[in-house]
């Protein structure tokens, strides 16, 4: 125990003490938060960090409220250094104790990455207006000590915008609708109660997604009725849902449509139940890596 306070210590005397520490911080004039994305399927709260580079929290629609944070560093690690992550009083709010948040690994050419509670805490600490900061050695040289921190200053307003975007995420996520299948009702282009909520579902979350690339629409019938008229059923149901799709922003160039027909049964086709499951329309979407 008194190791740890003891390096606790020794890390934010640094900040005064040692000339070979580079500290770097927006200062109380110009920092500034932003949102990055406030919308149902993303919201993101940013800060620059001068001559250094960005800090970004990241939550997406889910089941499950996610937080990600992302150290984005104009210059990525050259080397895998072991970092600590403190909250520490900035310089205008002195008499405030430091406390250790998490310890992390950077990896060679990739951004510094914080778990998801440690993220909660840094938001928890930033509110309280203290100042999570990041110590770790130079990959360069290791002599040299590096601590980066995120400033309090013109946090609350945003972060108050930033909580307000959380509460109002979707609670599916992307994966949750890029297979669906759709179930109609016999005769027709009506669906069933339950596909229909599942399509409104799609169409909202397209409706906020510029980065779908490619949505594939299959339709399929049961085998009753003329095999040529169960052909133009199958494509009328494929082109009732691209129309409902392209309203919610998708471009008709990115929709393609196949009528199977009676063709590719899933089940029999002898019960009810059996021809509901067969009297279907299945949408993939697909987005970029």
């Amino acid at each position: 125990m008194w190791r740890k306070l003891i390096v606790l210590t020794s890390l934010c005397i640094c900040s005064t003490a040692n000339a070979d520490l580079r500290h770097y911080v927006a200062s109380l004039e110009n920092s500034a938060w932003r949102l990055g994305e406030n919308n149902p399927i993303e919201c993101r709260l940013e800060h620059d960090i001068p001559d250094y580079g960005r800090a970004v929290f990241t939550s997406k629609a889910g089941k499950n409220l996610n937080l990600n944070f992302t150290l984005d560093m104009w210059l990525k690690p050259d080397a895998v250094t072991k970092a600590t992550l403190i909250s520490r009083a900035p310089s205008w709010r002195p008499g405030h104790n430091s406390k250790e948040i998490t310890t992390l690994t950077y990896n060679k050419q990739f951004n510094g990455e914080v778990p998801k509670k440690a993220a909660w805490s840094m938001l928890n600490e930033l509110s309280q207006g203290m100042e999570p900061t990041f110590y770790y050695a130079d990959w360069y040289n290791h002599d040299a000590k590096i601590a980066v921190g995120l400033s309090s200053a013109n946090f609350g307003g945003k972060y108050r915008e930033f909580r307000s975007c959380l509460a109002n995420l979707l609670p599916y996520s992307f994966d949750d609708i890029a297979f669906t299948v759709l179930n109609y009702q016999e005769g027709g282009v009506e669906l069933t109660r339950f596909s229909t909520q599942q399509l409104q579902k799609i169409q909202r979350y397209l409706s906020y997604d510029p980065e779908v690339e490619l949505v594939l629409i299959d339709a399929y019938t049961d085998s009753y009725g003329g095999r040529s008229v169960n052909q133009k059923m199958s494509d009328k149901r494929a082109d009732s849902v691209k129309d409902i799709l392209i309203a919610s922003g998708i471009p008709k160039d990115r929709i393609h449509t196949s009528g199977h027909g009676e063709k590719r049964h899933v089940t029999g086709n002898d019960l009810a139940e059996e021809r509901k499951m067969n009297r279907r329309v299945v949408i993939k979407i697909t987005k970029p890596i």
